[in-house]
């Protein structure tokens, strides 16, 4: 069940450009690469966004990684582990001669206090909160040993490992608040160090000349070969798309699929990749107080109302797949369950029939004297075909009878609705890790549901899968557990996302990593 990722380098480079291997690498140099949107924080540990993780990668290391073709773990600051056979024991013994980049020392002892800080973090640590769900304690063998112990079973751990949601950062950083440690420049023990974080417009990185302990997924062996790294935030598509073809940034991300062809044909080189974990979906409320998810119909028939191919056909290109599941075909265990998700709109109109729900004379249909109206909370990522995406699906929605709204939110605007689950639905772009186990992350409870509820069987199915320490038994329970999203409509899915970026034909060595973030250290500048 383990899909390798693919990436594709699609650009008129040929062996050159960021995927090229053309040429001897050199250092030095300063890279520009312009993000869509801001990374909102700079503690890996509480980085929520895909822009903020593409940079924790290059700041913090991890116990192991993950191979991006094979999905295959390996080691990293961790030589070797054991994991005890029900799944609750993972014991790392550590590589020697790690630091920080303020020179305190990585040991088991940083293991356990980085892992103590993720729990304490709670919410504000989304993803590594979840990670280590179950969590009891890490106990320092000796300098080099560190025993990570668990609750109950957790299958996906290993994995989580690999991500820098799990990264470590030195005592000095842990010693601040939470606030301050997303404001303020992480210490890790990686390739780059941050020099500086201007919010919504640079963060600058540099060259850790000292660095000597490499993934072995690396193309070499030393310090990064750039001098510098620098993020800058443009967010309009358009925007970062002239400031590439102008020279005055080396590489650009979310690159819209209309401009796709224009930069090809211009000598610029293009990587692309289908992210493994949660595809781009609604993600509906788990809230029992939204009267219109209360009828069970309704997510069902929004889930036939939707013409996942003919916004594909129209709105993107071939990079993009429609969604077969709420997981990317992309990630272990995804099970292709098209047929739960099909486009049949005669099938959502009975569902809406059958349920009482009658046209209006706008079309829209009533139902005891309430409208089918949706709210669709949408945070721009600066993904340029995002909004018309969402319009497209509001008038295939509108043709059911179905009328969806969508209020464009600030993050800061969304996050507190988001937590206490009030909203209709959200737009997700999608939640990237190459293991299954992100459905419990995105779909399980935040507090505990009601007893018999739809909520509690996905959450049950959830928990047994991570629980599962047999492959076959955990991608049984992982299918069931897509089905149920399906099912109940709690995930709408709609494309598989999918991340398209553009360099200049002078990049060489960039790479994506099995999570679909750009890999910085191997990358060099020619010419």
């Amino acid at each position: 069940m383990a899909v390798a990722l693919v990436a594709t380098a699609c650009g008129s480079g040929g062996d050159g450009g960021a995927a090229g291997d053309a040429g001897s690498p050199k250092s030095g140099g300063t890279l520009t690469f312009a993000l869509g949107s801001d990374p909102t924080c700079l503690d890996p540990q509480q980085i929520q966004l895909s822009e903020g993780l593409t940079i924790g990668r290059e700041v913090v290391d991890t116990l192991t990684d993950q191979d991006p073709k094979t999905l295959k773990i390996v080691p990293w600051l961790a030589e070797r582990w054991e994991i005890s056979p029900d799944a609750k024991t993972y014991t790392f013994h550590l590589r020697d001669g790690v630091t920080f980049s303020d020179g305190a020392p990585f040991d088991a002892t940083a293991v356990k206090k980085n892992f103590d800080a993720v729990v304490a973090l709670g919410a504000k640590a989304t993803l590594g909160y979840a990670y280590l769900s179950g969590y009891a304690r890490t106990v320092v063998v000796d300098a080099r040993t560190a025993r990570v112990e668990f609750n109950a079973a957790t299958a996906q751990f290993l994995q989580a490992t690999t991500t820098p949601s799990l990264g470590f950062v030195s005592p000095a950083t842990l010693s601040r608040t939470p606030a301050q440690r997303c404001s303020q420049p992480p210490i890790g023990s990686g390739a780059f160090v941050v020099d500086s974080y201007v919010p919504n417009q640079r963060v600058v990185l540099s060259q850790r000349k000292d660095y000597a302990w490499a993934s072995p997924l690396a193309r070499h062996r030393g310090a990064a070969y750039l001098d510098k790294l620098v993020f800058t935030v443009v967010t309009e598509s358009g925007v970062r798309t002239g400031s590439l073809k102008s020279g005055q940034v080396d590489g650009i991300a979310q690159v819209s699929p209309q401009d796709a062809p224009g930069l090809e044909k211009q000598g610029l080189d293009l990587l692309a990749t289908i992210h493994a974990g949660i595809v781009s979906n609604l993600h509906a409320s788990p809230s029992q107080s939204r009267p219109v998810l209360r009828d069970p119909a309704v997510l069902p028939a929004i889930q036939r109302g939707i013409d996942r191919k003919q916004i594909v056909d129209t709105l993107l290109n071939d990079d993009f797949r429609p969604a077969t599941s709420i997981l990317s075909s992309r990630t272990p265990g995804h099970s292709d369950l098209s047929s739960l998700i099909g486009y049949d709109p005669a099938a959502a109109k009975k569902l809406l029939d059958d349920s009482g729900w009658r046209p209006g004379q706008d079309g829209i249909r009533v139902k005891d004297g309430r409208r089918l109206h949706l709210d669709v909370l949408w945070v721009p990522s600066g993904f340029g075909p995002e909004q018309s995406i969402l319009e497209l699906v509001q008038q295939q929605l509108g043709g059911v009878g179905i009328e969806l709204a969508v209020k464009r939110l600030s993050l800061a605007q969304f996050q507190p609705l988001y937590q206490s689950n009030d909203y209709d639905l959200f737009w997700a772009r999608g939640t990237t890790r190459a293991d299954p186990d992100i459905l419990r992350t995105i779909f399980g409870s935040k507090k505990p549901p009601a007893a018999g509820s739809a909520q509690a069987g996905i959450d049950s199915i959830l928990s047994d899968q991570n629980a599962a320490t047999d492959p076959a038994r955990r991608n049984e329970l992982v299918e069931q557990a897509q089905r149920r999203v399906l099912e109940t409509g709690y995930g709408i899915p709609v494309v598989e996302q999918t991340s398209i970026m553009g360099f200049s034909s002078k990049v060489r060595g960039v790479t994506f990593t099995a999570h679909s973030w750009l890999q910085f250290f191997d990358a060099w500048i020619a010419g």
